[in-house]
Formats: C-alpha cells, structure tokens, sequence
C-alpha cells in the first residue's frame, strides 16, 4: 500500500530515504512548485532556440547523435528526431532490472527534470510521475548499458510507455505501453524539440542501484555486527576487543560505530562472564578484529553514500539547458565513472561483511575451533550432517563475490565510432553490486542460524541481550535444528528479515539504536 506523505521534487534535495521510500515503500511523489518554475524557464529557453536555429546545429534539437552529430535535421523533423532516439536506443537485452530499481530511476529522472536543466515539458515529467504513482512500471532489460552517455538504453526503454510504446507492468501484468497507460487512465504524449534527448541522457539506473543498495547496505552493516555477537557468545570468546577506550586509539569511524554496537550487544552476557577467567589468551580474528573489518567497509560505504547523495540531486543530461546565461551547453555530466567507482567500492565493502562472517561460521562448525561445541552444531552427527552444508553454502557465496569483485569501472570500449572514446560500464558495477548484496545478506543469514544454534548448547547460561534478542527473532523464524531438514527456506527467510529491516528492528527494540 502506498505511502501517504509524497516525495516533492525540486532537483536538489532528494535523499536516500526518499528514493527507498518511493521505490521500495510505495510512497507517492509529485513535483514542488519550485520544481514547476524551473522547468517552465528552461523549456522557455529551448523552445526558443529550437525556433532560432535553423542556420546553426544545435545538440538534441536539429543534429543527429553520437557520431552524427554534424547531420541536420529539418525543423519538420524535430518531433520525430525524439520519437526515434527513443526507439533506436532501447535494444537492451537480459533480465530485466527489479521493479524497486526501475521505479528509483523514474524518481530520479524526474527529479533530474524538474532541476530545470533539461528542457521538458512540465507535461511530460508530470505523466512519468503519473506513471510512478499509479504503477505503471516500464520492463526495462538490465544489460546494454556502457555508462557513458548516461544510462541511454535502459532510459529509452523506461521513456518508451510514456509515448505509448514498450512495455510496461501493471498490477502484476505485462502489457504494451499504450494499454498500460490507459489501464491507469493515461495518455501518450508526443514528444517536443529536445525531450527525448532529455528522458535518456543520465545516469538514473546506476544512481538508482546505488541509492537502494546503500540503504541495504547499511542493514547489513548492522547485521554483520549482530551475527558477531551472537557467534563470540556462542564461542565463549571475550567482549574487552570492543571497549571504547581501544578503539578511541585508532579512531576510524567505522571501527569505532561497530565495536560500539558488538560491546552494546554484548552487556550482560552471563556466557562471556563464566568464561572471563579460562586460559584463552586472544580470540581469532575473524572475532577479535571484526570492528576492523566491519569498520573499513563501513568507511567505504561512507564515500559510495556521499557520491551517490550528490548524484541523486545533479544534472547528468547533455546539452545541459543554462537558464541564467541562456545557452545550451555540450558537457560531459552523463559520464558515469563516479558512480561506477563508487558501485565497485559498494560491491568490495559488502563482500568482506561475507567473507569475515564466513570464517565465524567455519569457527562454529568446526569441532577443532569450537571450545566444545559439537561438531556442526548438530546431535546425534553422523546420522545428521547439522550445519555442514550451510558453511559449503557460505563458501560458494564468498567465492562468487571474490570474482564478482573484480572492478567493472577500470574497463572500457568505445563506441559510437569513436566519439564517445572512453566510457565507464558502470552498469556493469551496479548489476555486480546487486548481486554481491544478496550473497551477503544470505551468508549473514547462515552466521545468524549457526550462531543461534550454537549458544543452545551453552544453556543454561544467557548471552547478552542484544545476541539474546537477535536468536529469539531468528529462532521465531527458524526453531532449532534437532534433526536435519532442509535449511534453504530458513536461510531465504532470514535474509528477507536482513533485508527488510526486521532483524535489525527486532535487536534494537531490546539493545537500543545501533550505529
């Protein structure tokens, strides 16, 4: 159901939470007033140069594109160039993106607009928005884009419904654009000098990817140091790693938040406390170090949220539509190499919360690592295999991430005959970022499973109450594993949980706010 409070787009103050809110939570978004007046100037300067430049070429409004840009097109022709750029364009091929993440492209393309940059038609932002808010969700295949020119093939497939043409989804139904439009009482438009141009010519799917992956990835940041302190309780290790004063000594800011909430986590521990004085000298790493590694991705995930912040808000067309100086001006603001680093960055940040929680489930599972736990946490092992697999599980999503990792922004192939001679694919780093972001939530599923299992041997002693709550929310998903069933649905399950919100809702209820 759809939020109540709309999202107002002005093109310049457009958040992260308002981007999940919309794409993920339903919410309704329109343009401000402020965000009317910007685009009635700057098509009131297009539409005056269109009018005047018939002896000279004019980008997007009587040239041809890429390597044509030296061909003229008739005034006659102008509508049709835009109608054609659209259809040329959208030969993307493959799965098509999530709906979240094509709903966060229209938002922010419409905001892209209504920064008054551009040079639509306030008519024509008005039925994208229309769209959005009625769930007309264009198909937009995931692959074709270089990240150059902005995001030009997934952008022409997501304009072509709003001219009556493409796909588009509706209420679960894959229609024809112009059946999808009149299911929720829309009309095409027909396209104006320079508005096709303007639909395409950005970098809202890479921006898109990158704004829903940050607020997922800050969930999983969370997770990481919940699941690390269910496991140190159930391998009885020490909670002193995380003191403030330790960490004050090296004061990287994400070191600092995640030993902050393990130690939270941890108070009250009656396990820690009944193994404060055994002959354990230090813990592993994977335990003892983890507010290090946690905080380094932290960090990283801390310039990926600032780059991607600014792109929400910024101008990314070509020409761009300056309204004070009355020109359009040629620019290279499409360009997606920002975004692509910063989606490669997001990718490498997520993959190491996977690989330093893999190593505590190996810790869990293995007899020799365990400090007495049984080997795979299961009874009765032989007849029962417990959690063998899950870590095998762990394993394979670990490795697929270390190739998955391999930045996509250092590649690139010209086209357009040379003249756009170096792009950024940074779609390609935000189709991996995706990816390695659901690898991460399901192996902190398994970390969270096994550890929930594991401090069930240690009863009656209780862990602290943050890893207290955090195994009795995993546990009203997923009981305790006494004989061997299938634990696929359990780890889908929890992952849901990671990703939703509900995991990291349920152990602050009990622990307080966690950074």
């Amino acid at each position: 159901m759809a939020l109540t409070t709309a999202v107002s787009l002005t093109g310049e103050d457009l958040t992260l939470a308002d981007v999940w809110a919309v794409a993920v939570k339903g919410a309704q978004a329109d343009l401000a007033d402020e965000g009317r007046r910007r685009l009635r100037a700057a098509r009131e300067l297009v539409e005056r140069v269109a009018a005047a430049s018939s002896g000279e070429h004019t980008y997007g409004i009587n040239t041809g594109f890429g390597r044509f840009v030296s061909k003229t097109i008739p005034p006659e022709l102008a509508r049709e160039l835009q109608l054609r750029l659209l259809r040329s364009h959208a030969c993307g091929v493959g799965d098509p993106y999530p709906a979240e993440v094509v709903r966060a492209a229209m938002l922010l393309r419409a905001n892209a607009l209504a920064k008054g940059c551009s040079g639509a038609r306030t008519e024509t932002v008005e039925l994208l928005l229309a769209c959005l808010n009625a769930g007309v969700t264009p198909v937009v295949p995931s692959r074709g884009s270089v990240g150059a020119s902005g995001d030009l093939a997934p952008l022409a497939h997501l304009a072509l419904p709003l001219v009556g043409e493409g796909l588009a989804t509706v209420d679960g139904e894959t229609l024809p654009g112009v059946d999808a439009l009149a299911r929720a009482g829309l009309e095409p438009v027909e396209l104006q000098a320079k508005e096709g141009l303007s639909l395409i010519n950005g970098t809202q799917f890479m921006a898109a990817v990158g704004a829903l992956a940050l607020v997922s990835a800050h969930r999983v940041a969370q997770t990481a140091d919940i699941a690390c302190s269910l496991s140190l309780e159930a391998l009885q290790g020490s909670r002193t790693s995380f003191l403030p004063q330790i960490h004050q000594l090296r004061p990287l800011p994400g070191q600092q938040a995640s030993a902050a909430n393990v130690f939270r986590l941890l108070e009250g521990s009656a396990v820690l406390e009944a193994h404060r004085w055994c002959d354990k000298v230090q813990d592993a790493y994977s335990l003892r170090c983890a507010p290090q590694v946690h905080g380094a991705s932290r960090d990283l995930l801390a310039y990926a949220e600032a780059t991607v912040g600014v792109e929400l808000n910024a101008a990314t067309d070509n020409p761009l539509v300056l309204v004070e100086q009355g020109e359009l001006v040629s620019n290279g603001n499409f360009h997606g190499q920002p975004l692509a680093f910063a989606l490669d960055a997001t990718a490498m940040a997520l993959a190491e919360f996977a690989s330093i929680s893999e190593r505590r489930v190996e810790r869990l599972t293995n007899p020799s690592l365990s400090d007495g736990l049984p080997a795979f946490l299961t009874h009765d092992g032989g007849l029962n295999s417990g959690f063998m697999i899950p870590q095998y599980v762990a394993a394979a999503l670990v490795s697929e991430n270390k190739v998955l990792c391999h930045p996509a922004g250092v590649d690139s192939i010209p086209t357009s005959a040379g003249q756009e001679d170096h792009v950024s694919m940074g779609n390609a780093s935000a189709l991996k970022c995706l990816q390695v972001l659901s690898n991460v939530e399901r192996t902190l599923a398994i970390e969270l499973l096994a550890g929930a299992q594991g401090i069930e041997f240690l009863a009656p002693l209780e862990p602290g109450v943050g890893a207290r709550a955090a195994h009795d929310f995993v546990r009203s998903l997923s009981p305790t594993v006494i004989e061997d069933r299938s634990l696929a649905g359990d780890i889908e399950a929890v992952a849901e949980a990671i990703r939703s919100g509900e995991l990291v809702a349920a152990v602050e209820r009990e622990a307080g706010a966690l950074a």
